[in-house]
Parts: C-alpha cells; sequence; structure tokens
C-alpha cells in the first residue's frame, strides 16, 4: 500500500512537472501554438515516449493546463474579493481583468479550447474539463457575487465577455512573427495589437458599466 501511494504521487508530481514545463515553453515561445511534446519532456526531465503514460497527447496535455488555468483564475478572484463588499462596477470589472492578466497562458488556451482541443480529445476527458471549468466559473460567480454590488445575472454576463475578449485580445496582442515584421513595415496595421491588459481593462469595464446602467444608473 505504500508503494503504491508513492506511486501515485510520483506519477503526480511528473505530471505536473509537463503541465509545468507546458506553461513555461508556451511563455518562451510566444504562446501555446509553438509547444510540441518534446521540448516538454526534456524539460520535464522525462524520457520523450514517457509523456504518454501521462498524457494521451499534446491537446491532452494543453487542455489539462487550461482546466489548471480555471483553478487558478478561480483562486485569484477568491483572493482579489475576500474581505471585499460593494465594489461598484468598475471595480468588479478591474478584479476580473487583472485577475484574467496574470494568467497570459490561461488567456491564449481560452482561444485553442473550443477550437481545437476539446474536440482532439476522447469524449471523458472533455467532460471532465467542462466539469471542472464550470465548477469553477460558478466559484467565481459566488465570490464575486458576494463581494460586488453587481447582480449575478450581471456578473455572470460580464464573466462571458470576460472571456470571450481575453480570449481574443491576447491573440490579437501577440501576433505571429510574420505579423510582427509586417507591422514594423505598415506600422497603421499594427495599431490594433496595443498592450493586452489596459485595453481588456477598459473593455470590461465599460460592459460592467453597460450591464448596470439599466438597472440602477450607478457605474461606480
Amino acid at each position: 500500500m505504500h508503494q503504491r501511494a508513492r506511486s501515485v504521487e510520483d506519477k503526480a508530481r511528473r505530471a505536473e512537472a509537463l503541465l509545468e514545463a507546458a506553461e513555461a515553453l508556451a511563455l518562451e515561445l510566444g504562446g501555446v501554438r509553438y509547444v510540441t511534446l518534446a521540448p516538454v519532456t526534456e524539460r520535464a526531465g522525462l524520457h520523450r515516449t514517457g509523456v504518454r503514460r501521462y498524457y494521451a497527447s499534446k491537446e491532452e496535455l494543453l487542455l489539462e493546463l487550461a482546466e489548471r488555468g480555471w483553478g487558478q483564475w478561480r483562486d485569484a478572484i477568491k483572493a482579489g474579493t475576500e474581505g471585499r463588499t460593494g465594489l461598484g462596477a468598475t471595480r468588479t470589472a478591474a478584479v476580473i481583468s487583472t485577475s484574467l492578466a496574470a494568467l497570459p497562458v490561461f488567456c491564449d488556451l481560452l482561444t485553442h479550447v473550443p477550437l481545437s482541443l476539446e474536440g482532439d480529445v476522447d469524449i471523458e476527458r472533455a467532460r471532465r474539463y467542462k466539469a471542472n471549468a464550470f465548477a469553477a466559473h460558478d466559484e467565481i460567480v459566488t465570490a464575486l457575487d458576494r463581494a460586488s454590488d453587481m447582480t449575478a445575472e450581471q456578473i455572470e454576463s460580464l464573466l462571458a465577455v470576460a472571456v470571450v475578449l481575453a480570449a481574443g485580445l491576447w491573440q490579437v496582442s501577440h501576433p505571429t512573427p510574420t505579423l510582427a515584421s509586417l507591422y514594423e513595415q505598415v506600422p497603421r496595421w499594427g495599431h490594433v495589437a496595443l498592450d493586452f491588459a489596459p485595453r481588456l481593462e477598459r473593455l470590461l469595464a465599460a460592459t460592467a458599466i453597460g450591464l448596470t446602467a439599466t438597472a440602477s444608473g450607478d457605474a461606480d
């Protein structure tokens, strides 16, 4: 029994090492689109074929990283709202945007999950991702509902917009090398590739104000 426990613990540790390696490489290379299994396993200190013991494919590894990202976002929201009450629309939006901006790989993955990752794993793995992502989402809503003057329905709408904005703006603000070179040649085409965090904050604040304006007329 003790040996089996150690085996399970070792497997969990190696699986986590692979996730950390994938995240580090995504940051270094400029996005998860450039992550491949061979460098991940090398960074994690495993044999190239060893990854198959933990993840069936690169897509499953990245989906696991996205699932972990939901948990990290939930924890960041809880920490950012702990002991706080009466947050108006703009402050509620700021908690959300700040927490997302601190999770760049998660924002990147929010694009890839619906485009490919969920569809390239088996149904049970997709089911587990959905269950854990929705559970984290519901905890985020609960934490914000306690701290904010916004209603739970408004918060859910704001979170839906936040996910879409974070996914899209991250891609725009992290262009491929080809586009980056093109923007250097024609700067006016690169005006959309602005700083990710400030744009996310402004657009989420405007959305939150719009969601609450009709109900209360108070956007502080």
